[in-house]
């Protein structure tokens, strides 16, 4: 069976001089790149690390995490990804979790790291650019490595990485994915984002996530061009896209907004564009129209986890100007994806008549091995070869999936269910408001209320009383916000989905 080690091997002999990497001016071919991964690989075994050893990385994108990437790849290590926004004492639960034998770190994190090695000794420091007093310098062992690579190599099911989750329902997870997981991943992403050989990807979401991971493995296998940003900048990307002649990009709702908002926009070419990927969160109806307007039939919507990919609506099923069917349509995240299958099951597990809501389950060559040191949570999480998702979402007569909620995010109101996404949508039609996010919140009489967090457009004098009465006229009004609030952004997890728990915090701290 092939594995992710093949794959650079087999693009370095067949296309050497093709472009692997560019980041700013700094470029690497397929070949560059897989001889300093086969270095950087060496040097690691030779510091005592075996196949399945875990290689932690806490660092904004660039080539150098790529390489780390593929030098586990490459060795069959085990590639522990850190988001880096998260708090020291969430990074030192990761990494004591996860027990890496070696963490890599860019210099601007060497603060924070000087903290975090007192508590693990035995794991190695290795500073990426500017050089640390007390760390290896990431170049000079890369330049170590014998340049014939490791003595050993990976098996299929070695584990590539160890993705934590986000954590919204409390303690992160750490999600396990062998290399034939994320081979098949790369190879079904690559097909749904219809990547041609040679093509270009933007890798502008963070690479700690199983989003630029996957675009990336995706990219790799159809032997193109990943063009890597450090970060998200919105004035920056259209520039970008025309510059670099981009093909492909994963974005989610709030950097699309983002985009779409850049006065200059309509003076950049984006017709390099053959797949915009949109996913993190779900996304707004009207937020789909305008893309859609701007940047053609490009718009595709992905719905997936780090836990696995599970289902798309394509660029040509995206038709604002259709049928009312295939209008209603916009707002589902399509069918499950191939070689895939996926249901809609009540609480006994049994599958959902088209158009009641339930949990969606899922299952095909992308789902996880399992959850690291929690066998708990992965007996919960998996039923039969079927990931439990958590959550809500409903299927239409011809199996278009359409998200309603998280399972823990249902509001129960007087005995009734309320999905905080038919809220938020209802809320998005009105033309002052550019997005909302919706939680339950304790009341006496009902057991919970409806409260909504909204952000307005620049210069929109819209009242929290007609926002509400708006809603009444979209949904009924059992459903309506009780509590509505302006804020001028939302907050949000490293991913780009909205932090409700967050908000939930929030609420507790204006004390109603």
């Amino acid at each position: 069976m092939l594995t992710l080690k093949t794959v650079i091997e087999r693009n370095e002999r067949w296309y050497p001089d093709v472009q692997a990497y560019v980041q700013d001016e700094r470029v690497l071919t397929h070949r560059q790149y897989a001889q300093r991964v086969r270095k950087l690989a060496a040097a690691l075994a030779a510091t005592g690390l075996a196949r399945n050893g875990r290689v932690a990385v806490l660092s904004m994108n660039s080539i150098a995490y790529c390489e780390i990437y593929g030098a586990c790849e490459w060795a069959g290590f085990m590639a522990v990804t850190l988001n880096f926004r998260l708090a020291a004492p969430e990074i030192a639960w990761i990494l004591a979790d996860s027990t890496p034998a070696v963490l890599f770190f860019e210099a601007s994190f060497a603060p924070m790291v000087a903290t975090l090695r007192l508590a693990l000794p035995a794991m190695r420091c290795v500073c990426i650019g500017e050089a640390t007093a007390w760390a290896e310098d990431y170049e000079a062992l890369l330049a170590g490595g014998d340049e014939a690579g490791p003595p050993f190599g990976p098996a299929p099911d070695d584990y590539a990485s160890l993705i934590y989750t986000s954590g919204t329902t409390g303690r992160p997870k750490g999600v396990l994915s062998t290399q034939a997981t994320v081979l098949a991943t790369a190879e079904m992403l690559a097909q749904e984002m219809d990547m041609a050989a040679h093509s270009r990807s933007l890798l502008i979401t963070p690479l700690f996530h199983v989003g630029a991971r996957n675009v990336r493995a995706a990219q790799a296998w159809r032997y193109g061009t990943c063009v890597i940003e450090r970060g998200f900048d919105a004035s920056r990307l259209a520039g970008l896209v025309q510059r670099e002649r981009i093909n492909t990009m994963f974005l989610v709702a709030a950097q699309l907004q983002m985009l779409l908002d850049q006065p200059d926009i309509d003076s950049h070419d984006l017709g390099s564009l053959v797949t915009v990927g949109m996913a993190g969160a779900p996304i707004p109806v009207p937020l789909l129209e305008r893309a859609i307007a701007r940047m053609g039939r490009a718009i595709m919507v992905q719905y997936g986890m780090t836990e696995g990919q599970i289902a798309s609506l394509y660029r040509h099923e995206l038709r604002p100007r259709g049928t009312p069917e295939e209008i209603r349509r916009i707002g589902s995240v399509g069918h499950s994806v191939p070689h895939g299958q996926l249901r809609v099951v009540d609480e006994r597990g049994a599958d959902c008549a088209p158009g009641l809501p339930g949990e969606v389950w899922f299952r095909n060559a992308s789902v996880m091995d399992g959850y690291w040191n929690n066998t708990a949570a992965t007996l919960e999480a998996l039923t039969c070869g079927w990931m439990r998702t958590g959550d809500i979402g409903v299927l239409d007569d011809a199996g278009y999936l359409f998200l309603i909620d998280r399972k823990k995010d249902v509001i129960l109101s007087g005995g009734e269910n309320i999905y905080s996404r038919e809220v938020e949508e209802a809320l998005h039609r009105h033309s002052d408001v550019t997005e909302s996010a919706v939680i339950g919140i304790p009341d006496v009489r009902w057991g919970e209320a409806v409260k909504a967090y909204v952000v307005r457009k620049a210069g929109a004098t819209v009242s929290a009383a007609e926002l509400m009465e708006f809603a009444a006229t979209q949904i009924a009004r059992y459903k309506c916000p009780k509590q509505l609030v302006f804020v001028d952004e939302l907050p949000r997890l490293a991913t780009g989905k909205v932090s409700k728990v967050a908000l939930r915090e929030a609420h507790r701290a204006e004390g109603r």
